[in-house]
């Protein structure tokens, strides 16, 4: 009996068109990966904004007190209030990383009274909870966590 073998020839074209398609979708993986990085960002960006805000409408009132819940990624470890002159609001990451931002008008030496020279709120589930709160007669916000 004659056995014939098949022969398979992969054409220029068709190596050609499937190195295209895989490169195409490295660079949608790529894509996505950038989207929720960039999501993250914004994310964190919207807090300090929020946070700024909070305070502010808290700084204005003659007494008061508020307790916020702001969402960030779950790659946020903690959000930490430091009494330095440039930045008081450092951001940690589990990537061992920290970003400085500066918030106003918030009372710092005794926001770190306790705790010095750092007051960390723990982000649970992508929430932190902020507490803040000025009685009559003070200057500056202060805050806690409940």
């Amino acid at each position: 009996m004659n056995y014939k073998r098949g022969q398979m020839k992969l054409s220029f074209g068709m190596i050609f068109s499937i190195f295209l398609i895989i490169i195409f979708i490295a660079f949608a993986v790529y894509g996505i990966i950038k989207f929720i990085n960039l999501q993250q960002d914004l994310q964190i960006e919207n807090f300090v904004l929020d946070l700024q805000n909070d305070v502010e409408k808290m700084w204005k009132a003659p007494k008061g007190s508020s307790e916020e819940v702001y969402s960030l990624p779950k790659k946020v470890i903690s959000v930490c209030f430091v009494n330095t002159e440039f930045e008081n609001l450092i951001i940690r990451y589990s990537d061992s990383s920290r970003d400085e931002r500066k918030i106003e008008k918030i009372n710092l030496e005794d926001i770190t009274s306790v705790q010095n020279p750092y007051y960390c709120i723990l982000n649970i589930d992508g929430r932190v909870t902020i507490t803040l709160y000025k009685d009559f007669g003070e200057d500056l916000v202060k805050i806690s966590s409940p």
